[in-house]
């Protein structure tokens, strides 16, 4: 089987809150067991003729206050209508900035109350990214979201914040291609739990259809 290519998007030096120095060699080390990787930190990485070269995106991108241009947002959101894999880890989600792409990943970050210890709790089961996979425990962000309405996500996994159950990754179709977000990953932690780091392979491969 001929190796899947990952782009993966993260922020350095013009990171708002989350370089992606401080967490990406435990993600990466996840991702090399299952995709050939090449990290970028260039938005126009997200063209169309530049995109197609790859078979999975992966964001961690760390621009909150800052806008994808037309053409950046036309290429992502073509390339996963076109049938490609979109894993979008915590931070990542701030491409949620250009409304469509907002659509696109199904939901909105409103914010997060303190960091502190989350118990992330298996809600799908009989999903293939969660199958066998057990409740793990995380010192993170407990991001909440407001989800858009007529979307048909699959929630993959919970935490408990006040008495209700807030959605901790989920996964869905757009068009020919899939997209999972999973939540955690503010700092280099999450990717140490082997837990986690199965449910990131399994997304990659599940988005990427080889799952």
């Amino acid at each position: 089987m001929t190796a899947l290519r990952a782009l993966v998007l993260g922020d350095n030096a013009k990171a708002d809150w989350h370089p992606f120095d401080a967490i990406g060699k435990g993600l990466l080390s996840a991702l090399d067991e299952v995709v050939e990787v090449t990290y970028t930190e260039d938005y126009d990485d997200l063209r169309t003729e530049r995109l197609h070269n790859f078979d999975v995106f992966i964001s961690l991108a760390d621009q909150w206050k800052n806008m994808l241009t037309s053409e950046q947002a036309a290429g992502l959101l073509g390339f996963v209508s076109n049938g490609g894999a979109f894993v979008c880890i915590h931070n990542g989600i701030s491409l949620q900035r250009r409304s469509e792409v907002c659509r696109m990943i199904g939901a909105k970050f409103t914010g997060h109350p303190p960091y502190r210890e989350i118990e992330i709790e298996v809600v799908a089961a009989s999903h293939p990214i969660m199958d066998g996979v057990t409740s793990f425990v995380i010192q993170d962000e407990p991001y909440q979201y407001d989800f858009l309405p007529y979307t048909d996500m699959t929630v993959l996994m919970e935490y408990e914040h006040e008495g209700n159950r807030v959605p901790a990754g989920w996964s869905q179709e757009y068009g020919q291609g899939r997209i999972v977000y999973l939540m955690p990953g503010h700092d280099a932690g999450p990717f140490d739990i082997p837990a986690y780091r199965t449910v990131i392979q399994r997304s990659v491969r599940w988005a990427a259809k080889q799952l």
